[in-house]
């Protein structure tokens, strides 16, 4: 299906360039911010005499409550707009990334103030709508892929934070702290909503119902959970995975994660291009097709360099490609009136996604001293789902029904 072609060219306002690369900006800020423990891991592990087990809920923690939290932001953003939910978020995150100073010493407060990290992975269904409102059909895949490399702030986070880390263990949140502070008085000023985007009239519960009705909304969230899901999984738990079974120094686990985040967030926007020009269910199927492949490949332990580092570069590539067509996929199949709706059930099941694997890989790690059963799941999680897209989403119909019925089919039972 050539998307393009089905609609004609439409002229796109300087004011959704400007909306997409401030939601971008501030999307890849609290991501960073909401990634602020995973790249520590290690070092709190050490300090506080961490289990596998307790490291990965450590880390988990954050992912699941910015997964959930999804929910009522898109719908808060359905009903007042990104222009008071994007600054208001990046505002409100600051404090638990300041509080991330003083709790150190204690495994507790940590997972308590970890909790409220998690409003930093809302941002996410606040952005979608923001931008998916700005841009035209035709546009719109790639539009959001852009809109997705802010997931590169996990990258960033990996990368940056240890490093700023060794020149003053509290630095990393002092900065994550200013630029969250600058984001949120620059996007009051700069961002707006569409004009004429729908506002719902009905209230939260009424709309997150009538999303959650649509059968499409679980399809598309099944899917994401495996390709952002997978993503936010080894965002999180790959320099512990690094560290244990390759034996990297945290600097050299962080950055090869940081590798591997940079990759999925520079496929997510070709994941969306390729589904502006074809069908987003068919780029989703290669994608998650590719990573069941790898995944196979990584179970059996290859040695780091080249054989696990082609693998999991491959798979951060078909992970990325995969987030970036379900995107597009949603943007064709979704009343505008509720894509912040379905956005915050899908982004929230692409977080859980995210939030179960490193507590399975900690927990086989220290039954099983190996990661093979893990990986293989993955390979066989990645490969239903391929089947699922191939088979099932690339005849779905605009608006959430059911695949249009194969004319040929319905002419030869008449017959």
């Amino acid at each position: 299906m050539d998307t393009a072609a089905k609609h004609p060219a439409e002229r796109i306002p300087a004011a959704a360039y400007r909306n997409l690369v401030l939601a971008t900006v501030g999307f890849t800020i609290a991501f960073w911010a909401w990634n602020l423990i995973a790249p520590l891991a290690n070092w709190y592990g050490d300090r506080l005499s961490l289990s596998s087990v307790q490291q990965s809920l450590l880390v988990a923690v954050p992912v699941l409550v910015g997964s959930l939290g999804r929910i009522p932001a898109g719908a808060l953003t359905d009903r007042y707009g990104a222009r008071l939910m994007f600054p208001l978020v990046a505002a409100l995150t600051i404090v638990p990334v300041l509080l991330l100073t003083v709790v150190k010493d204690s495994y507790g407060l940590m997972l308590v103030v970890g909790f409220f990290l998690g409003l930093g992975g809302t941002t996410f269904a606040i952005g979608v709508p923001l931008v998916n409102s700005w841009f035209p059909p035709a546009k719109r895949g790639f539009a959001l892929g852009l809109f997705g490399m802010g997931t590169g702030g996990v990258a960033l986070s990996g990368y940056f934070t240890p490093r700023i880390a060794e020149h003053g263990e509290n630095l990393p949140f002092f900065v994550v702290a200013g630029a969250l502070a600058a984001f949120a008085v620059l996007a009051s000023f700069l961002m707006t909503d569409r004009p004429d985007r729908p506002v719902p009239a009905a209230s939260l519960t009424q709309r997150l119902g009538t999303a959650g009705r649509l059968r499409v909304t679980w399809e598309l969230a099944a899917l994401y959970a495996l390709g952002f899901g997978g993503v936010v999984a080894f965002g999180v738990y790959l320099p512990t995975y690094l560290k244990t079974w390759y034996e990297l120094g945290p600097t050299d686990a962080g950055t090869k994660a940081a590798g591997f985040a940079l990759v999925t967030v520079v496929f997510r926007p070709i994941g969306g291009r390729l589904s502006d020009r074809v069908h987003p269910a068919l780029v989703t199927a290669a994608a998650l097709g590719l990573v069941a492949l790898l995944a196979i490949l990584q179970a059996f332990d290859p040695p780091l360099n080249p054989g696990g580092t082609i693998a999991l570069l491959g798979m951060a590539a078909g992970l990325g490609t995969a987030s970036g067509a379900v995107f597009a996929l949603l943007s064709q199949v979704t009343p505008q009136s509720q894509v912040g709706s379905v956005t915050g059930i899908v982004g929230a099941m692409g977080g859980l996604g995210g939030f179960v694997p490193p507590l399975v890989m900690g927990a086989i790690y220290s039954a099983k001293g190996s990661y093979s059963i893990g990986f293989m799941l993955l390979s066989d999680l990645a490969l239903a789902g391929c089947v699922y897209a191939y088979g099932r989403m690339r005849n779905i119909r605009p608006g959430g029904g059911d695949p249009a019925p194969d004319v040929s089919k319905v002419a030869a039972r008449r017959t």
